[in-house]
């Protein structure tokens, strides 16, 4: 866990000399990862107050925290608050309903939104808690339950500099890694980049057992095979080590892109493989055939065939 810089209560949530946290913070929702959040606030060393709508999730923390009836009490007894809810409509009215926190802030100093949410909802609270007179970061988090319990979670935060160092000492009591992405906005960007490879990983998981299965191969060997050689080869980061998706240019090292292009040769050569195998197997496998056509843009030594011009496929410069 990071230690967490100085502040001055109760303008906001402080760690004094030794890493030992002060001041008070309020987490709205206690499921899975608001649960977690609120116990690494404990544990960092927070007064803590919490609100649930569920009775049974506030009594959790009856010998931990004090818990406030709606999010406008939480304001007005916290110097900063999490909201941990699940969608959209439950972060406007956690913060812009009747009972929300920026009805009557009080003392509210900090506000940090680690719910997944639109990006027009992100904007909207934004301009509400500017209006309020208060701090809001959006902060993307990504480990699941068990990371946010032990304060593991990677978060990827959007604000200005000076909102996120107001929220440092509250997001790194509950994560292992804190990244400022942007500007206000940009951490949930950051955390739908991030799920869209999860996902696009598991689809291609998916398709993998499909023809596995189909084959008469066990898939839990496939597992322990998959699980075994990621450790060696790695996973979907293993590419993500260059700061644009557009091809190799000019400048770019000769021995880099030619070891790129054997790669996106072997690939390619392994995916129609694959799409044979499946086809023979009576197998439809469309990721199989998506990734084999823009191979080269995966391995950065072509432009992308279903983005066209405009596309990354298209690069300035060296």
């Amino acid at each position: 866990m990071n230690e967490a810089g100085s502040r001055e209560a109760p303008t906001g949530p402080d760690a004094a000399a030794g890493g030992a946290a002060t001041g008070t913070v309020g987490v709205v929702g206690l499921g899975a990862i608001g649960s977690g959040v609120a116990s690494s606030l404990v544990a960092a060393g927070f007064d803590l107050v919490v609100c649930d709508v569920d009775p049974d999730a506030t009594a959790r923390f009856a010998d931990r925290a004090s818990v406030a009836v709606s999010p406008a009490e939480l304001a007005g007894r916290c110097d900063a608050a999490v909201v941990a809810v699940v969608d959209d409509d439950q972060v406007r009215a956690v913060l812009t309903g009747e009972d929300g926190l920026l009805a009557a802030p009080g003392r509210l100093a900090v506000v940090v939104v680690v719910s997944t949410i639109t990006a027009a909802t992100v904007a909207a609270m934004g301009g509400a808690a500017e209006a309020a007179g208060v701090t809001i970061v959006d902060c993307g988090v990504s480990g699941g339950p068990s990371a946010a319990q032990a304060g593991d979670l990677i978060c990827m935060v959007g604000g200005s500099d000076e909102a996120v160092g107001a929220a440092s000492p509250v997001i790194e009591a509950f994560s292992s890694l804190v990244v400022h992405t942007g500007p206000f906005g940009s951490g949930l960007v950051a955390k739908l980049a991030r799920n869209t490879i999860q996902y696009g990983s598991w689809l291609a998981a998916y398709e993998g057992q499909r023809i596995a299965e189909a084959a008469g191969i066990d898939l839990a060997d496939l597992a322990r095979i998959v699980r075994a050689s990621d450790a060696r080869i790695g996973g979907p980061a293993t590419l993500m080590f260059r700061p644009t998706v557009a091809p190799f240019g000019p400048g770019d090292d000769a021995g880099l892109v030619a070891a790129m292009e054997g790669a996106a040769g072997l690939a390619r050569k392994d995916l129609r493989a694959a799409a044979a195998a499946g086809a023979a197997l009576g197998l439809d496998l469309p990721l199989v055939a998506m990734v084999e056509r823009r191979c080269d843009a995966v391995f950065g030594v072509g432009g992308d065939p279903d983005l066209g011009p405009g596309g990354p496929g298209e690069r300035t410069g060296g």
